[in-house]
């Protein structure tokens, strides 16, 4: 019997250890920090479980729930009530037919540009795009800079905690940089993306109890096809031996070793630059060149008779440009009818803090980063109309999403390239091929997939 050993047990390492439980191997997973699930994870406030990581999914990709198929477990998606962007100094609605910020057309905008940003935005212009280039510099190209920084910023904010002039159109936005090529418009992109949408199948899904238990269930079938999974197994360095790899984990003064036929990493990109190193320099020295951006989630509990002013909508998002605390609110006890179901007395809501170079907007205490929050959530919602919280939750999230400089598609299929000349070793996680959860389960299933099929070869 082979062994593959997965190294990270976040949503990427776990599918991965899951798709690897398919075949009759030993099946080993190392997760170095106290607990399993990476991103995904729930914390107890004002008495109730809540997500304080990835709170959905999207559901028009689909390998999140496939995954929950494979689960048994039942999606529950978003409330369909209204989301609203917090730009010059009023909340306006979230204009339909986007694509991206990308709007299809301009008179859905409402008061959100003016009326010269207006005009540029009708003034829009094809962009001859051969190779990649920022989403900021395609969508500023086409239809002026007002459309990156109201429209396109805030969006990329919510997903990447990054900046749309230094993010790849080409992984953040490949359906507008393919129109580019084609010398079409981005506006007929956006429609053509919005029409696609009308199908009423929901975008996003999430699970009752929170996206937070997903590793729990994930772990439950693990452990049931006879998968280790060992937390506190921090995996400090791979080495080939004449069958395969050997596995170092624990310290240095009293190390472990493992040996393994199979190997996917999947940590993020410098930790698994580290293990790289060694046996592959080159696409080692380009993981550890991929920034990530740190950012903070503040949870708030408030008792629902004094918190009418977060019903009938979903939240906000912030454009950098208006220079507020806060990139963005979720209100979480409207978004998930779940959530309102099981604490009805209460009203959760939540803010998140920081972007990419922002770290400074998080040297704060918790309770300077929560006052941060209520702070702005007045400001937006009306004084007297957020009162004092019961609780409140900091989630400190330092490195957390991985930041796709232009060119990322050909430095990630570099990487690729070299360590095809490791048989046996694959990666996975946030760092290749998306930030989202079925992006990150896809590179998992697809890294043991390769690894079984080199087994079976043997």
């Amino acid at each position: 019997m082979a062994r593959v050993v997965i190294v990270g047990a976040g949503i990427s390492g776990l599918a991965a250890a899951l798709e690897a439980s398919l075949a009759r191997h030993e099946v080993v997973v190392l997760e170095g920090s106290p607990q399993v699930g990476g991103k995904l994870r729930l914390a107890t406030v004002a008495g109730h479980q809540v997500d304080v990581g990835a709170e959905s999914m999207l559901a028009r990709r689909p390998e999140g729930l496939d995954l929950l198929a494979d689960l048994d477990v039942e999606p529950v998606h978003p409330a369909a009530v209204s989301a609203a962007l917090w730009t010059r100094g009023a909340l306006q609605p979230m204009p339909r037919g986007t694509l991206l910020g990308v709007p299809g057309d301009p008179s859905s905008l409402g008061s959100l540009l003016t009326a010269d940003e207006l005009q540029r935005l009708r003034d829009e212009r094809s962009v001859p795009a051969a190779d990649d280039l920022s989403i900021g510099e395609l969508v500023e190209t086409a239809m002026g800079s007002a459309v990156v920084d109201r429209l396109v910023e805030p969006l990329l904010g919510g997903v990447y905690a990054g900046h749309a002039r230094r993010l790849s159109a080409a992984v953040t936005a490949p359906a507008l940089l393919s129109a580019a090529r084609q010398r079409r418009l981005l506006s007929e992109a956006a429609r053509a993306a919005a029409a696609r949408a009308t199908s009423g199948t929901p975008v996003f899904a999430g699970l009752r109890g929170g996206l937070g238990s997903m590793p729990k269930h994930l772990v439950r079938l693990l452990l049931d096809r006879g998968v280790t999974v060992r937390t506190g197994a921090t995996v400090r360095a791979v080495a080939r031996t004449s069958t395969g790899w050997q596995v170092t984990i624990g310290e240095t003064r009293a190390p472990e070793t493992l040996d393994a036929d199979g190997l996917v990493i999947a940590t993020p990109a410098r930790a698994t630059a580290r293990l790289l190193a060694p046996h592959a320099p080159e696409a080692a020295a380009v993981l550890a060149d991929i920034d990530y951006a740190s950012m903070a989630i503040v949870t708030y509990a408030f008792r629902s008779a004094e918190s009418r002013a977060f019903a009938g909508s979903s939240g906000f998002l912030v454009p950098p440009i208006d220079e507020r605390g806060i990139k963005a609110s979720t209100f979480s006890s409207s978004k998930w009818p779940w959530l309102a179901e099981a604490a009805p007395e209460l009203t959760f809501a939540r803010v998140s803090i920081g972007r990419q170079g922002e770290e400074a907007s998080l040297q704060r205490s918790d309770a300077e980063l929560a006052a941060v929050g209520i702070r702005d959530l007045r400001s937006a919602l009306g004084g007297d109309a957020v009162p004092r919280p019961v609780a409140a939750h900091v989630q400190r999230w330092g490195g957390a999403l991985p930041q796709y400089a232009v060119g990322h598609v050909d430095r990630i299929a570099a990487v690729r390239a070299a360590l095809a000349e490791l048989p046996g070793v694959e990666v996975a996680g946030a760092a290749y091929d998306g930030v989202g959860i079925p992006a990150c389960i896809g590179t998992g299933r697809r890294a043991a997939e390769r690894v079984l099929t080199l087994l079976a070869d043997r």
